[in-house]
């Protein structure tokens, strides 16, 4: 018999599942697509069922192909994005949009639909608004309840419980109402440090009922992450998972989130563990999160947190972030005349466009180090789902400057090169931004499919100066879903060991110093290019 666990992660397209042995390795992966509404007024919807479903197929499919017992499962964990999950008090799903479809009960993080609600949440300028770096964002939960109270009154009166979807997901594993301080804390304004709701801002931005009953509807039992949540795995929710009751189930995380777990704290030469907050994680997926830990408060602006123990039990954590990240790079590279001839082309030769791209780039310039200066006479200010950090900016939009008629791929090859420069700076401004109040950094890890391009982690190591590291594990994410049931179940004492014995580094990128300059000139234009976005704004908005 050997220990394994099985992390599950719930993206905004897919659901995935990735059992691993007790030194992080990865044994077998499994994903399925989840299914996505979109609808005018920027809502996004899905359905937990489906979601549900999904991952059931994902973990009968890991524990088949990993060709282990069901016996040999001590643990498992999930991880979600920061959706806002709808049940009656039964746990029946109830619609949450225009439609009236209770089958779709999930508000995806990216729905957008709350923006007036957010506005007025922050213009109460309430005190709770400084633990999420000033300003809230109208991905957060609290909008997002406010917008059903004043539109859906129906629903949101019948509804019996509001879970964050990583929540929910562990509620249908054991059955247990119990919230993990990592969502509660990173998205409903729960102030871990103090161990409360404030019902001051409920009553103020106008949903003073959610506190009845010590917060029932939302959450009167807060609980640490990895926390083994009530008895396990139920009868029910074994059998469709197709493993045996009673397997402990950890508190969740935010998929970001879980990304930092499973990249950060990697043991040292000596064996002991690393310290994370020397360490700045990056979440590569359709948006891309940053994690910065600190052992005391920090406030920065725009940068949300500081959030207590919402991702290493200890630590303070501010995240940041860019709204848009591999959304951006797809929508910018499909609007390109070359697009559908070099994807055909990547596909008939069994790679990705991105692959094909990032070769083209290597060739033209003759080196992966050259390869940014491609760009120099095109910049993409890539914000398309506004700025999430550190500007806290949901209007922001993109811009691109130094378009030309070309139309081949030796010129979308320009694009995506520029394209990944402009991701970089919008991550540098992050990192200055946290350097402003004395937070630095020796070292990013990055994860996400993004990681996997080593011209991606050359132009990041160049445009902020600091080294770049890969995990070893191609699914740092699913680990960090897998270390909670490590946790959970007791094979290890803490998520700081558990990263230690189950996380371990890969690939290192140190920056090329004789490149500083040339990215020094294209982060100044990127900064011209996002200040002249924000003025016209104004404008037209007849605020200048």
């Amino acid at each position: 018999m050997s220990d394994h666990f099985i992390g599950i992660d719930v993206g905004t397209g897919s659901a995935r599942a990735g059992l691993f042995d007790a030194a992080g390795r990865l044994a077998a992966a499994a994903k399925r697509p989840i299914r996505m509404w979109r609808e005018a007024g920027d809502i996004v919807e899905q359905s937990s069922e489906d979601i549900w479903q999904a991952i059931s197929a994902c973990v009968r499919e890991v524990v088949e192909t990993g060709g282990v017992a069901s016996s040999d499962i001590r643990g498992l964990g999930f991880d979600a994005t920061c959706s806002l999950v709808v049940l009656d008090p039964d746990g029946r799903p109830l619609a949450v949009g225009p439609s009236g479809d209770p089958a779709r009960n999930v508000v995806v993080w990216m729905d957008h639909r709350a923006m007036d609600q957010t506005a007025r949440i922050n213009a109460t300028g309430h005190g709770v608004l400084d633990y999420v770096g000033g300003t809230i964002s109208p991905e957060m939960e609290t909008p997002k309840l406010l917008w059903l109270k004043e539109n859906l009154p129906e629903t949101f009166a019948k509804a019996g419980h509001f879970f964050d979807l990583a929540d929910f997901l562990t509620f249908r594993a054991t059955g247990a109402l119990e919230r993990s301080v990592c969502t509660v804390t990173c998205k409903w304004t729960y102030l871990a440090h103090e161990n409360r709701w404030d019902r001051g801002y409920f009553e103020t931005i106008g949903l003073g009922d959610l506190a009845a009953n010590d917060f029932a509807r939302i959450g009167s039992r807060i609980v640490d992450i990895a926390t083994p949540l009530g008895r396990g795995l139920t009868d029910e929710a074994a059998r469709d998972l197709g493993l045996s009751p009673g397997i402990p189930v950890g508190a969740s995380l935010i998929d970001a989130h879980a990304g930092g777990v499973g990249t950060l704290g990697s043991a040292t030469a000596s064996g002991e563990p690393g310290d994370p907050a020397t360490e700045l994680a990056l979440i590569m997926g359709t948006s891309l999160c940053s994690m910065a830990l600190t052992r005391e408060p920090v406030f920065v602006d725009g940068v949300w947190g500081p959030y207590f123990g919402a991702m290493m039990p200890g630590y303070w954590l501010l995240e940041g972030g860019q709204s848009a990240y591999g959304a951006a790079l797809d929508h910018l590279l499909a609007s390109h005349p070359a697009h559908a001839a070099t994807l055909a082309a990547a596909s008939g030769a069994g790679v990705t466009i991105f692959d094909r791209l990032e070769a083209n780039a290597i060739r033209i310039a003759g080196s992966i180090e050259a390869a940014a200066r491609l760009s120099a006479n095109l910049h993409v200010v890539p914000e398309l789902l506004g700025n999430r950090a550190p500007e806290a900016d949901p209007h922001a939009t993109g811009v691109v400057a130094g378009l030309t008629l070309a139309a081949d791929e030796d010129d979308l090859t320009r694009l995506f090169v520029a394209t990944l420069c402009g991701l970089c700076y919008g991550t540098r401004q992050i990192i200055e931004a946290n350097r402003e109040k004395g937070v630095s950094f020796e070292t990013i890890v990055v994860s996400g499919g993004a990681a996997r391009s080593e011209l991606l982690r050359r132009i990041l190591a160049d445009a902020t100066g600091l080294k770049v590291v890969l995990p070893q594990t191609a699914e740092p994410v699913l680990l960090g879903a897998a270390m909670l049931g490590a946790v959970a179940s007791g094979a290890q004492p803490s998520l700081a060991t558990a990263a230690a014995a189950m996380c371990h580094r890969g690939a290192t990128v140190d920056p090329n110093g004789g490149e500083a300059g040339f990215h020094a000139a294209k982060y100044r234009a990127f900064r011209i290019l996002q200040e002249s976005e924000r003025t016209i704004r104004a404008l037209f908005a007849g605020t200048l």
